[in-house]
């Protein structure tokens, strides 16, 4: 395997990576809060972390990845609470149409999706840990992490706590805390929202332990790689390490790696400005899927990425040059000419390509080594297609597109174009199980129109969903 080398936030510094299982790799990505549909900011980082996961693979390693869904959070009570469903019901269509944006935009499936709302026992059984070993403080019927009494609380941001007034306001539902700094691990239930029993009285999970729970459940007491966006490195991510560490004795997570923000020309992404764009607005407005995935793989990921429609269209442009050039390749006849140019075409793309991803994931330059190939291809056929070199280049760039996943036109169902006739292969096995567990979760939540809209969807790919006693099942029409 090629040495890989990869910035660790938590000392900010360039590492060389080593799984704690040789050859295995537990990777632990932090999901959507679905309360929404997901935007192109939320985007850019599960892209990225599906380009990690593929450049894992690509070097000969097992992956094994969790990607939490937040179920039960403020944001989701509050707005459920507006529209006057359950937290379920009102879950269930943003967590179909985030399946969707990862199908549409070949992120690839991951091996374990835990829900928080399925997984309050292994939390609580961890806040009482805490509390044993006095890291944690009950207030009422709320219970509160000590942050004064974990000596390496900050050691991921770099915060000072010092700089963070003892006292300070806090909020009406946290005056019970010791110290304004402390994050609470279990809420009191409040009269209208969810509630669970715990050792405490009903109530509900905070957010942070949410994930120091499930990733443990999945991926042990300590794993490989922890990934997320910059904007939960604090305190989100600083609190999953106080609490994971401070319960079980033994490190969280050996690497830590952050995406960072995406701008919009410009500027921070709004709702006010009208520039918090999803996939479906991105795809109404004319850009292909395809294009939307190069865009967000092109920079790197700890670069700010700014989007803009000009550079959507610059993405368009690109991969176009792949196509042409992978159109005269299958069009053009081979001949008996000298096949060392193309040999060296190959063996220089694939070290350069390699080199790049070993390279933090240097995207810039993975793709760099593309388009140098796709020009000395196109130098090759001029010349006179040598007998074979049509294998070789093929089987280069899909050795590629296993982490890049925007070579191939055919890959893509809306580049295949309506007289394809293979509707049906744009999507997996995996994408059909996970849309039809959607749609039985939107009927079990009464939500008909989200599962009339996944049932339409699978209808338009050729997958037809039958509703047995026994449950949903489908078949390939």
């Amino acid at each position: 395997m090629a040495p890989i080398k990869l910035y660790n936030s938590l000392g900010r510094r360039l590492e060389a990576f080593e799984p704690l299982d040789p050859g295995h790799v537990r990777l632990y990505t932090c999901g959507p809060t679905v309360y929404d549909r997901v935007h192109i900011g939320n985007l850019r980082t599960f892209v990225f972390e599906d380009v990690l996961r593929r450049a894992l693979r690509y070097f000969g390693y097992r992956v094994t990845q969790a990607m939490n869904l937040t179920d039960v959070e403020d944001k989701i009570i509050a707005a459920a609470l507006q529209a006057g469903v359950g937290i379920g019901r009102f879950t269930a269509p943003h967590v179909a149409s985030f399946f969707e944006d990862l199908s549409t935009l070949r992120i690839e499936p991951v091996e374990h999706y835990p829900r928080a709302t399925s997984h309050i026992d292994e939390m609580i059984a961890m806040v009482e840990q805490l509390l044993e070993a006095g890291y944690a403080y009950r207030a009422d019927d709320s219970v509160f992490f000590r942050i004064a009494a974990d000596a390496d609380y900050g050691k991921l941001s770099g915060i000072d706590l010092e700089q963070v007034r003892r006292g300070a306001r806090v909020r009406s539902d946290e005056y019970g805390k010791e110290d304004a700094r402390d994050f609470v691990l279990w809420k009191g239930a409040k009269e209208g929202e969810p509630e669970w029993a715990s050792p405490w009285g009903p109530g509900r999970p905070g957010w942070h332990i949410e994930c120091s729970a499930m990733s443990q459940k999945y991926l042990g007491r300590t794993f490989d790689i922890h990934c997320g966006g910059v904007d939960n490195l604090f305190p989100h991510h600083e609190n999953e390490i106080a609490q994971s560490e401070s319960a079980n004795g033994s490190p969280l997570a050996r690497y830590w790696l952050h995406a960072e923000h995406l701008t919009v020309d410009g500027e921070k992404m709004s709702k006010s400005l009208g520039n918090c764009y999803t996939l479906g607005d991105l795809q109404a407005r004319g850009l292909s899927a395809r294009s939307i995935r190069y865009l967000l793989i092109s920079v790197h990921y700890r670069q700010q990425l700014d989007f803009r429609f000009a550079r959507a269209a610059e993405a368009e442009r690109a991969l176009k040059r792949i196509d042409d050039m992978r159109f005269r390749l299958v069009h053009e006849p081979e001949q008996a000419v000298d096949a060392t140019p193309v040999e060296a075409a190959v063996t220089e793309f694939e070290a350069e390509f390699g080199a790049a991803l070993a390279d933090d994931l240097n995207m810039s330059a993975a793709l760099g080594a593309v388009f140098r190939f796709v020009h000395d291809v196109n130098g090759v056929i001029d010349g006179g297609l040598p007998v074979g070199a049509r294998h070789r280049v093929e089987g280069a760039l899909q050795r590629a597109d296993q982490v890049l996943a925007v070579l191939d036109s055919g890959a893509w169902a809306e580049d295949a174009g309506p007289e394809s006739g293979d509707a049906a292969g744009a999507l997996s096995d995996a994408d059909v199980g996970r849309l039809v567990e959607a749609r039985s979760e939107a009927r079990a939540a009464r939500d008909f129109g989200a599962a009339d809209r996944i049932r339409d969807e699978l209808a338009a790919a050729g997958v037809v969903v039958e509703d047995t006693p026994a449950g949903s099942r489908w078949k390939r029409s």
